[in-house]
């Protein structure tokens, strides 16, 4: 199957998806991101256990892609530590910027990798990234 195919599935199974965009009971941080040229304004919710992501999930509205990849997100770093989610949003944004094209490291971004063709749409990188800079804002609070 042609992965481009696959990967235009998998952001809108996601995009429909309501597993992660639900409301967070007694979250431990909240923080809301906000993309002004499309925008798309989410509000993530974490719970954390002791030094791990315990639990997240996104509430909002937006385009498809910043929906998708706030869900594709919360499946890749729920149960990480912080650390290790840092150092996945970081992969993710290079990815992104084309910073990083390492295949075995971007391998660790598992589904994510279907946004990787998003560096050709300079419009919707803000929209692919959304989520992982407000991650990013709120676990270094």
């Amino acid at each position: 199957m042609d992965m481009n195919k696959l990967y235009t599935e998998l952001i809108m199974e996601h995009n429909n998806s309501k597993r992660n965009k639900r409301e967070l009971l007694n979250p431990d941080v909240t923080e809301k991101g906000h993309n002004p040229s499309c925008g798309d304004e989410i509000t993530l919710a974490v719970k954390y256990n002791g030094d791990i992501i315990e639990d997240l999930a996104f509430t909002g509205t937006g385009c498809a892609i910043s929906q998708a990849s706030a869900s594709i997100m919360i499946d890749l770093l729920k149960g990480k530590r912080k650390e290790e989610a840092l150092a996945l949003v970081e992969k993710f944004i290079g990815m992104i910027k084309r910073e990083i094209n390492n295949e075995d490291e971007l391998m660790e971004l598992e589904d994510a990798l279907a946004f990787q063709n998003i560096q050709n749409m300079p419009a919707r990188v803000k929209c692919a990234v959304l989520a992982w800079h407000t991650l990013q804002e709120a676990i270094k609070q």
